[in-house]
């Protein structure tokens, strides 16, 4: 295809993804400059569809004069066991009480609230307060759509349905804007940008049993390998501890959020055993997520866990009245499943929920590349190696802000857009297209089963040498048979096609994380090794950087940098 054809359009900004980092940017780089045009890419519905609005528990945010930003800090470094980039952790944990007044004052949220009028604040694990903000147990419904309702006021340009294909880079090396295609048509688009934002959220769908909305498949980190930028953390997934279990359903793998285990909720075994007093007898249910994860995983292997492959959270002895009242949605949620939250226990499982890793950024959302910015969970270093709930809406609002007030000045700065590499380009669309010009190859819905199911045994919540070498195996194999794959020659609305696409990236993203999980030999935060099961901060207090080169990976090591706070035996660096 000439790329000459192609429909084109230009813009001053261009944001990949509408969840709460897209939407915040958008806002701020609206309200920073006016005059500025910018143009939203949303593989689905913008602001209706993602993660963001999936989020029940809520936003952690410093608010009470008890509470302190240094202990938010410390608790956001002791969940991410000392990983996190500490430049980046303290931003989010400054910002989050002004975003939390943005969003109620300017935004149009409206959070739980006290008899005195103030915000409501519960418990979450793993926080030494209760600072997280919350509307109900359907937070993340409240904010997505008071940003969308924003979206209107300030007149974006939306492109929905429409999937990011690649970053396009100018001769000069810049970023030039995004190769795009329609998903309802078929048409291939070109997006010229003075600044391109990524924030398209992560990839735990890779994976068996998953929390995400099922359009989240590393799309943005995958793009942005593919553009020469460094990773970090990428071995870093996190696996909520209480995810539904419901059989074939779609559901099987929906979040009950943390406020559960945080109100006091217990966690049994088959034999009827709380069996958190095992694994953490000081905070038990109220542990980190990766504790409770692994705790719970650990009994499921060791034979005591339900017929249906899980464990059972009950949080019936708070009286019936009282969880329906806390906890609507997912009552709700529990019944149309079979079960009930309001009157019994509930079968759950670890699900595959947040990727800790990502692009390397600073705490403007800068990236290597000149004109390309990154934001939410396409970035790594915030959390480390294990993420607090309720610091997730927080990382995506605080940093989409932030990527939108600095994609004002520097669109302003950089003016037009540059031209964008036409060998990129075409190279964009030929690589589309293949699945389709080819016949009687694999199926992309059969490969990607395989590899859910992989990644589920093999690089999942614990981890074996053995299990990641047979990991590595089966996604060479599918690497191979991607190359092979064939889809009906239909460009309008092709499920098959689009899965395809989804399988590249999703591809990517595995490989990155098992060549992490492979390398890391220790266990930390959300990266559990069974041959390895004590972290090792005389080896480990470092963070693995992976660049895409050629159809491998470029493997370097960096020192974390403890420039506010430092672990037992290290120092705070001047």
């Amino acid at each position: 295809m000439n790329d000459t054809t192609l429909a084109q359009i230009e813009t001053d900004i261009a944001i990949v993804g509408s969840g709460g980092a897209g939407l915040m940017c958008a806002l701020h780089a609206h309200t920073a400059n006016p005059d500025l045009s910018i143009a939203v890419v949303s593989k689905g519905a913008v602001g209706r569809s993602g993660c963001t609005r999936m989020v029940q528990g809520g936003y952690n945010a410093v608010l009470n004069d008890a509470d302190s930003l240094d202990a938010h800090f410390s608790d956001t470094l002791a969940g991410g066991k000392y990983l996190n980039d500490q430049e980046l952790a303290w931003t989010l944990v400054n910002d989050a009480p002004r975003v939390i007044h943005e969003l109620e004052t300017r935004v149009g949220c409206f959070f739980d609230r006290n008899p005195d009028g103030t915000i409501k604040q519960k418990a979450f694990a793993g926080q030494t307060f209760d600072r997280t903000v919350h509307r109900g147990d359907l937070t993340g419904i409240e904010i997505m759509s008071r940003l969308r309702d924003q979206m209107f006021r300030i007149g974006v340009r939306e492109l929905e349905d429409t999937r990011a294909l690649e970053i396009l880079r100018g001769r000069d090396g810049s970023c030039a804007g995004l190769s795009c295609l329609d998903i309802q048509t078929g048409e291939f688009l070109i997006v010229r940008a003075s600044v391109v934002v990524v924030a398209t959220g992560g990839a735990a769908t890779m994976f068996k049993i998953a929390a995400p909305a099922r359009e989240k498949t590393g799309d943005g980190v995958a793009m942005l390998m593919r553009a020469g930028l460094p990773v970090r953390d990428m071995e870093m997934m996190q696996f909520h501890p209480t995810g539904l279990l419901a059989g074939e359903s779609r559901m099987t793998g929906a979040v009950l959020e943390e406020g559960l285990r945080g109100a006091g909720a217990h966690l049994y075994n088959a034999d009827g055993e709380r069996y958190m007093g095992d694994y953490d007898p000081e905070r038990l249910e109220r542990s980190t997520r990766d504790v409770v994860s692994r705790s719970s995983y650990l009994e499921i292997m060791a034979g005591r866990g339900t017929p249906e492959g899980g464990v059972l959270i009950d949080i019936s002895h708070l009286g019936k009245d009282e969880v329906e009242r806390r906890f609507p949605g997912m009552v709700e949620r529990t019944r149309l499943i079979g079960s009930d939250l309001a009157t019994g226990p509930v079968n759950v499982s670890p699900t595959a929920h947040f990727h800790m890793g990502g692009a390397i950024i600073d705490r403007d959302c800068f990236t290597e590349i000149e004109g390309l910015l990154v934001a939410g969970e396409d970035a790594g270093g915030v959390h480390g190696a294990n993420r607090l709930g309720g610091n997730g809406v927080a990382e995506s609002t605080v940093y989409g802000a932030r990527a939108g007030d600095t994609a004002a000045r520097l669109a302003a700065e950089r003016g037009t857009p540059p031209e964008p590499d036409r060998e990129l380009v075409r190279r964009a669309v030929e690589t589309a297209l293949a699945p389709t010009a080819r016949a009687d190859g694999p199926d992309p819905f059969g490969i990607t089963r395989r590899l859910k199911d992989t990644m589920w045994v093999g690089c999942g919540v614990v981890r074996s040498p053995d299990g990641l070498a047979d990991t590595t195996g089966v996604l060479d194999e599918l690497e191979a048979e991607l190359e092979q794959v064939s889809v009906p020659d239909v460009r309008a609305f092709n499920p098959a096609w689009q899965e395809a696409l989804d399988l590249r990236n999703q591809l990517l993203v595995a490989r990155a994380v098992a060549t992490g999980a492979m390398l890391r030999t220790e266990t930390r935060g959300a990266h559990a090794r069974s041959d390895y099961p004590e972290s090792r901060d005389d080896e480990w207090l470092k963070y693995l950087v992976l660049r895409l080169d050629g159809e491998g990976f470029d493997i370097a090591e960096a020192p974390v940098e403890f420039s506010h706070s430092a672990p037992a035996g290290e120092a705070v660096e001047s």
